[in-house]
């Protein structure tokens, strides 16, 4: 599946509706962001079962504000409408693929208990 372009308009309901989404916070005048945004491509291609979604910090700067985003590229892993993970920083393709086995592995309601 490719990528989503996420906006105010579509980010909350592709969250709530969908059991896994990842959403890159990224911007054109990143050169990080454009190292990684191949890698984010091809695991969107390679998991077809999750949502990858990417939002341009400065055509959306009220998303970037209200998830917090202090840098870009930053990665936020939403399971089952929850935020389960958000670091900045590229990511290699290996960690990026141990870093989505783990949040489909996850296991929300052992995670609550403890």
């Amino acid at each position: 599946m490719a990528t989503t372009e996420l906006t105010s308009a579509n980010i909350d309901e592709t969250i709530k509706k969908n059991d896994l989404v990842f959403i890159d916070f990224w911007a054109t005048w990143c050169g990080p962001c454009k190292a990684f945004g191949p890698i984010y491509d091809k695991a969107s291609q390679e998991n077809p079962d999750a949502v990858f979604g990417k939002v341009d910090i400065d055509q959306n700067q009220d998303l970037a504000a209200a998830a917090g985003i202090q840098a870009v590229p930053t990665l936020a892993i939403f399971k089952n409408g929850q935020q389960i993970y958000k670091e900045a920083g590229a990511l290699r393709q290996t960690d990026l693929d141990q870093l989505i086995q783990k949040a489909k592995e996850l296991d929300l309601s052992q995670a609550q208990a403890q």
